[in-house]
């Protein structure tokens, strides 16, 4: 499978970020820990050129912990301030903001000697469709300023959101990038769900993933579906499907149910702490 999914909003989203990134005192790039190179969209490197960059990690409660960690450790060692998240959970906002203080220490005391006072900190927050960049807004405000939604492309424009005297975050729309260098990104943003389902073969998508599996977390279909991980991948879906008992009209197997069956529970954690990738 080929991936590539580039909507002509991303194209005109790309232009007006490269126009506001002048207002912007600090970059807040979302990702997604469970793939953090392939969740990363490289143009971000150019936009953000000069400014203040802090990386979190997101989704890291459905990451491997282990890689978790040595992911912290290569951000770092790349320049970036970095934090580990769950969006979803207000108590990890409390690292978000000490990092943030620390982050514009430094800026509140060049504004102090020329003058400046009380100009709050601009970050705009960047990332790809789907890594929880709206969910991670809303939790950090404590109230619901950001359309979420579980699947890519729901933010569609730029907006400002004022958290308090301190900081404003501009939110933007997820943009992906126009070619995927490497098939293997494409490959693992299908697995998170950050291209559109629509366009994606859910039968594929869900034999590769039984591979990776099969590969780097042996027994986790094992754990979850009873199945024979030594089988061939397309019988260990149709196996799933037996054990689930996902059954069409006239009896047959529904090999699609069970495709995305296997991809939706990687995707909602059911399979276990997964990374797709490691420093």
């Amino acid at each position: 499978m080929e991936f590539q999914w580039y909507p002509g909003h991303m194209t005109k989203a790309k232009r007006q970020m490269q126009e506001d990134i002048k207002l912007i005192d600090l970059v807040i790039e979302v990702i997604d820990a469970r793939c953090p190179i392939s969740s990363r969209n490289p143009d971000i490197n150019g936009l953000a050129n000069g400014k203040l960059r802090l990386v979190l990690l997101n989704k890291s409660d459905l990451a491997d912990k282990s890689a978790n960690q040595k992911w912290i450790a290569y951000f770092k060692s790349q320049g970036f301030y970095c934090v580990e998240l769950d969006s979803r959970d207000r108590k990890n906002m409390k690292g978000v903001q000490a990092t943030l203080d620390e982050v514009c220490a430094a800026k509140f005391e060049r504004d102090r000697k020329r003058g400046i006072k009380n100009r709050p900190v601009r970050a705009m927050v960047v990332g790809i469709p789907n890594v929880g960049k709206s969910t991670f807004i809303n939790s950090f405000a404590g109230r619901a300023v950001a359309k979420t939604g579980n699947k890519p492309g729901v933010t569609k424009g730029k907006q400002w959101i004022k958290l308090n005297k301190s900081v404003e975050l501009l939110d933007t729309p997820g943009i992906l990038w126009p070619k995927f260098e490497d098939n293997t990104v494409g490959l693992h943003l299908a697995f998170i769900g950050s291209i559109n389902d629509a366009i994606v073969e859910t039968r594929e998508l869900a034999l590769e993933l039984a591979d990776f599996l099969k590969e780097n977390y042996p027994g986790v279909m094992n754990a979850r579906y009873d199945v024979n991980e030594d089988a061939l991948n397309h019988e260990i879906i149709t196996d799933i499907a037996s054990k689930r008992n996902f059954v069409k009209k006239g009896s047959e197997l529904d090999y699609d149910k069970a495709s995305a069956v296997l991809i939706d529970e990687f995707r909602n954690g059911n399979l276990g702490n997964i990374s797709l990738e490691r420093p």
